[in-house]
């Protein structure tokens, strides 16, 4: 299956773009996501466990996803 997962901010700089297509076996969970991720050129700079979002809610590490799903990669925000 695959999955669409969007990148934002530093971490699109991070990994040259703001979204990929990431293939997945079916069962996948989102530390799944965020390991395949991992393998990308640039993603050693995303942090170990940044927060992610499935289908715009808040998801565990533990969320299987289904193939279509849109992840959000969510990072940091700091405000004035």
């Amino acid at each position: 299956m695959t999955v669409t997962v969007l990148l934002f901010a530093s971490y699109a700089d991070a990994i040259g773009r703001s979204a990929v297509e990431l293939p997945l076996a079916d069962g996948a969970t989102v530390r799944d996501v965020v390991a395949g991720l991992g393998r990308i050129a640039g993603a050693g700079r995303l942090p170990a466990a940044p927060m992610v979002a499935v289908n715009q809610s808040y998801a565990t590490y533990d969320q299987v996803v289904h193939p279509g799903d849109e992840v959000a990669v969510i990072p940091p925000v700091a405000g004035g």
